[in-house]
Formats: structure tokens, sequence, C-alpha cells
């Protein structure tokens, strides 16, 4: 794949995140956890993870966070993201990396790692420990939303991420 084509296939990828990060803000939360969400912008950091590879897939995510942040949130949701991506990317990369695991794998890790990412961060700042409690139910959301999002990203890889290398 060429530099023009790959930027497109990049630029394509981050504006596909962008919209199912409008479409999930619009989502009320069904949940007493604060934090919980199904990740849907997930589905084109894990699309560019298996066709675009590891820079691709940290581009999609750290502009999408920043992205994101600026329309619809604000520096606190920004450096949440930020620690939530950070981790949950380092994890997905090294996972994928042992071939041991499917999208829905490598997906449920990055969901749960970014939970976790989130955390720290909220517990940083908060400089209040006591916040890790909420790290059970996330888990738990984590690995569901993970399941969700590999599904529909390995079905996305299988369906058209054959053709990325003819692009």
């Amino acid at each position: 794949m060429n530099n023009t084509k790959k930027l497109t296939t990049l630029s394509l990828l981050i504006s596909v995140a962008m919209v199912l990060s409008y479409i999930e803000s619009l989502i009320p939360a069904f949940v007493a956890v604060p934090g919980v969400k199904v990740g849907l912008s997930n589905i084109a950091t894990v699309f560019a993870l298996y066709t675009l590879g590891a820079p691709g897939a940290v581009a999609v995510s750290v502009i999408r966070v920043f992205l994101s942040s600026l329309l619809f949130g604000n520096f606190a949701m920004m450096i949440y993201s930020l620690a939530g991506a950070a981790l949950a990317l380092t994890f997905m990369i090294l996972i994928k990396a042992t071939g041991l695991f499917s999208e829905v794998g490598v997906s449920v890790i990055g969901g749960i790692m970014h939970n976790a990412g989130q955390i720290i961060a909220a517990a940083f700042m908060m400089e209040n420990s006591g916040i890790v409690s909420y790290l059970v139910p996330l888990v738990i959301s984590g690995t569901i939303a993970g399941v969700a999002v590999g599904l529909i990203s390995a079905l996305l890889i299988k369906r058209i991420g054959g053709h990325m290398k003819n692009i």
C-alpha cells in the first residue's frame, strides 16, 4: 500500500471512529457505574491493528481520543481516555503479536485494559485509591464490550480486510 492510499485509509478509519464515538455519546448510560460504555469506536482501532498494523491503530486511537474530547467532552475526559487508550493499545499490540488470540481475544484485552487505564488515571487525578473498587464492574463491562467489538471487528476484517492489500 503506498503512502497516499495508507493516509486515505487512515483518515477514513479515523472518520469512522469519530462517527461511532458521536453515536455512542448520544446513548444514555444504563448502569450506575460511571464510565461504562460499549466503545464502538474501538471497532476502527481493532480493524486498523489488523489491516494497517500497530502504527495505524495508534494513530486512529490517539487522534480519535483528541478529536472526541474536543468535540464531545472536556480535558478530564481526554486524560482518562488517553490513559485508557495507551494501556489498551500496549496490551492489544503485545497480545496480537503472540498469535495466541483471535480478534475477539485482542479486543477483550483492549476493553479491560482501557478501563484499567482510566481507573489508574482517576486514582491519581482524584488522589483516591478507593476508586479502584469500580474496577470489578468495569472489567465485566469491558469483557462484554470487548466481545461485541471483537466480533464486529473480526467480521469486518474477514469481509473487507483482505481487500486492503489491493488498495
